[in-house]
């Protein structure tokens, strides 16, 4: 995609992948009236039922595909300009930043974290979007937009009303979900320990300033005593 003349080299199979490729076909002519789901499902218990020793072969294979791939992955490299090469970083980059985002996000659904909270104008769109119409998506999303923002304030209230108490849940869910999340041992989930954390400087601001004022108490104390 513009970074260099010819296509980097696809990165191999893993050994589950390779196998999965190399027998879907079999599967499916033994079971033609199941979903893909289903036939995913089949052929990952035949992976995990499958001896150690037939595992090793596709195990092999995948070792000598990764030594080919470094090979012709450095050649790609070698044929970059620097600003190729950059380029090629940066995607890299965003590409791992990417999957990252999305490892958090599985895990904090398996973990149980609370919905966000919707605002108004989100739960006047879910009542709607069915029955508005569009061509597409986008145009649905924009004339429910256009009615929204010309609706007066006593048309917008119960939707407000309905965010503020949905707001309310949020907040009770997401105390108890970061209580339970303690004890697991997983303080980094808690959201109260980042806003503390944002809120040291000012909290330190405000130190000083009460042993300033204390000193100036002081200083007070001292007159009297003159006196």
């Amino acid at each position: 995609r513009g970074i260099s003349s010819y296509q980097p080299p696809k990165r191999p199979l893993t050994a589950y992948l390779r196998f999965v490729m190399e027998n879907r076909p079999a599967f499916r002519e033994k079971n033609p009236g199941v979903s893909n789901l289903e036939l995913i499902k089949k052929l990952a218990g035949a992976w995990k039922e499958l001896p150690a020793s037939q595992k090793q072969v596709y195990e092999e294979a995948k070792k000598t595909d990764w030594k080919k791939y470094g090979e012709q992955m450095a050649a790609y490299k070698a044929q970059l300009t620097p600003a190729q090469a950059a380029a090629l970083k940066e995607q890299r980059r965003k590409r791992l930043a990417k999957r990252r985002s999305i490892r958090a996000k599985r895990e904090l659904n398996l973990l149980g974290k609370p919905k966000r909270a919707r605002t108004g104008f989100n739960i006047f769109l879910s009542e709607n979007y069915q029955e508005s119409e569009g061509i597409s998506p986008t145009a649905k999303m924009k004339k429910l937009f256009d009615v929204w923002q010309k609706m007066s304030a006593s048309q917008k209230q119960p939707y407000l009303q309905l965010a503020q108490d949905d707001k309310v849940r949020y907040e009770n869910e997401m105390k108890s979900w970061e209580a339970k999340m303690i004890e697991l041992g997983r303080e980094d989930l808690v959201r109260s320990k980042k806003q503390r954390l944002k809120k040291k400087p000012a909290g330190t601001a405000k130190k000083g300033g009460t042993a300033k004022k204390g000193g100036t108490a002081k200083k007070g104390d001292t007159a009297k005593k003159a006196e």
